[in-house]
């Protein structure tokens, strides 16, 4: 069974902070396996974050500029996790 939780922001990026500084190198495969899999989760999922962040700018700008600034910005955003068409899990 799978269920989604809810974190603090500030949490998932402590928590890819930290993960980013361990050095895995000596672990075993299937450990280094797991800790690359569980990272690339949090990765994508903050970046998806992001991205909805930067639709929401699109949504409530204050004048054409501004929305379509945001646009350029939502766009990059969004061409970044080309890379992720399918979530890494």
């Amino acid at each position: 069974m799978s269920k989604n939780i809810m974190i603090p922001l500030a949490l998932l990026e402590q928590i890819l902070d930290l993960l980013e500084q361990w050095d895995i190198s000596r672990a075993e495969l299937h450990l280094r396996c797991d800790y690359h899999n569980v990272l690339d989760q949090l990765i994508w999922k903050k970046q998806k974050i992001k991205l909805r962040d930067a639709y929401t700018k699109i949504l409530i700008a204050d004048s054409q500029n501004d929305r379509d600034l945001a646009r350029i910005q939502y766009l990059r955003q969004k061409r970044l996790l080309e890379f992720y068409d399918d979530p890494p899990f």
